[in-house]
């Protein structure tokens, strides 16, 4: 078989399967095997593909099929412009925290402090923490998991972009690892924590609720469970004018505010490319 016919092939078989990205898919997974990007795909179509790598692409189209994400299966996922080793173990970074990503950069770059402290909660890959201290060189960072298998991956991850000596990880829940000397010293607190609410869970993509961690899925009733628990924390720690940034679904604007003490934030809900509100940022007063 001929890269052009594994890949018309493979688009094929995902589309009877009802895969949404079927055409992308295949040709990510034919990359996988071959080594070649998606330009080296169609350049090098007429190569043909060996018994060992025909196989392993089959292999690869029937988990597709039953649901598993690609980013498991090529065990690689861009974050930010940057590569993010991926497993079971994490959460798959999606484009719309790149939000919060940003609107930390924005901050960071406005205070102009010679070597700024940033705190990662639920940090699962690493790809906020990594990504912050990538782009910001002076930055130092904590990234904190309650998941050793996450940490583990997120490590990977920050020796994989050499930023290995500017993050600290610690694996605790929330905000208990930090040490209390750190109180009132840090300039953004970023958190990606469940926001899903367990009710909404069953109704999920297959690929989220079968294969992506429910630990980093489940928010509780209303899916502000876990923030309820770190606002109190983060306003200890944050320096006065310090910022917290906590994803959010749509719709959960307006609750998330209200569980902000308003006489110690002020806080806005920012939308992200779609229009949907996606990031409360609250600065402590």
């Amino acid at each position: 078989m001929q890269i052009r016919e594994a890949l018309i092939m493979g688009r094929e078989f995902l589309n009877l399967h009802n895969i949404q990205s079927a055409n992308l898919d295949a040709q990510v997974l034919l990359s996988k095997v071959t080594g070649l990007d998606r330009t080296g795909l169609f350049l090098q179509g007429e190569r043909d593909l060996t018994a060992e790598q025909q196989q392993q692409y089959r292999s690869l189209l029937d988990r597709r099929a039953w649901g598993e994400p690609v980013a498991y299966l090529t065990g690689f996922k861009e974050f930010m412009g940057l590569d993010f080793v991926v497993t079971p173990a994490v959460l798959i970074p999606r484009p719309d925290t790149e939000l919060l990503v940003e609107t930390a950069l924005e901050y960071l770059k406005k205070t102009h402090k010679k070597n700024p402290l940033a705190v990662d909660v639920g940090t699962g890959s690493g790809a906020i923490a990594i990504s912050l201290a990538c782009l910001v060189p002076e930055l130092r960072v904590l990234a904190i998991d309650l998941s050793a298998e996450a940490l583990a991956i997120a490590r990977q991850n920050a020796r994989l972009h050499r930023v290995e000596g500017r993050i600290d990880f610690m694996q605790g829940n929330l905000l208990e690892p930090m040490p209390p000397e750190m109180k009132g010293s840090i300039d953004v607190i970023t958190a990606n924590l469940p926001y899903i609410p367990s009710g909404d869970i069953p109704g999920l993509m297959p690929d989220v609720k079968d294969f992506e961690p429910h630990l980093a899925l489940d928010g509780g009733l209303d899916g502000l469970d876990l923030y309820r628990l770190l606002i109190p924390g983060a306003c200890r720690f944050l320096q006065p004018g310090g910022l917290l940034l906590m994803e959010i679904g749509p719709g959960q604007g307006e609750p998330a505010r209200r569980i902000l003490p308003a006489d110690r934030w002020h806080s806005e809900i920012k939308l992200d490319l779609a229009g949907r509100q996606r990031l409360v940022a609250a600065k402590k007063k």
